[in-house]
């Protein structure tokens, strides 16, 4: 008896997340706890109907930003026109002066658990996670010679 009390509540709760899937989709970063509270169901129950609905817990993958192919061509040029002076004199790395300048944005912490998201199979892989901006933007100016570093500044904006 307990056995189809157990597959009559089972049967109920997946149609109740069934009809609330559009709450996981809609923010796939819900963990089974904030979905238990939300669908009024124990903590086990939603794990099992994810697991049923095929959905997956998996955390977004970092990927480096790729360059352009503007910088890549930027790139070519470069190196085109500095390497008949580089091969002419061998100091010339020496006399260059270079400088960059990286943007540097404050973000709120996020562990790896805490960016998973829920995924279906068929769902595309997430390759970055997301992470809520601050409101605080640098911009660190750098520029190097061969011998030292030289005029480093920050500028908070």
């Amino acid at each position: 008896m307990a056995t189809c009390r157990l597959m009559t509540n089972l049967t109920l709760d997946v149609h109740q997340l069934s009809n609330r899937r559009e709450l996981v989709l809609a923010d796939c970063r819900l963990t089974i706890d904030q979905l238990s509270v939300s669908s009024e169901l124990s903590w086990s129950s939603v794990q099992r109907i994810l697991t049923d609905l095929g959905m997956k817990r998996v955390a977004a993958k970092f990927v480096p930003r790729a360059p352009t192919d503007n910088y890549r061509e930027h790139q070519v040029e470069t190196y085109r026109t500095l390497k008949p002076q580089l091969e002419s004199d061998p100091n010339f790395l020496s006399k260059i002066i270079t400088g960059d300048e990286t943007w540097c944005y404050g973000y709120d912490p996020e562990t790896k658990q805490q960016s998973s998201q829920w995924k279906t199979p068929s769902s595309p892989v997430q390759r970055m996670s997301s992470s809520q901006v601050k409101h605080q933007k640098n911009a660190d100016l750098i520029f190097l010679m061969s011998k030292a570093l030289s005029i480093p500044s920050l500028l908070c904006l």
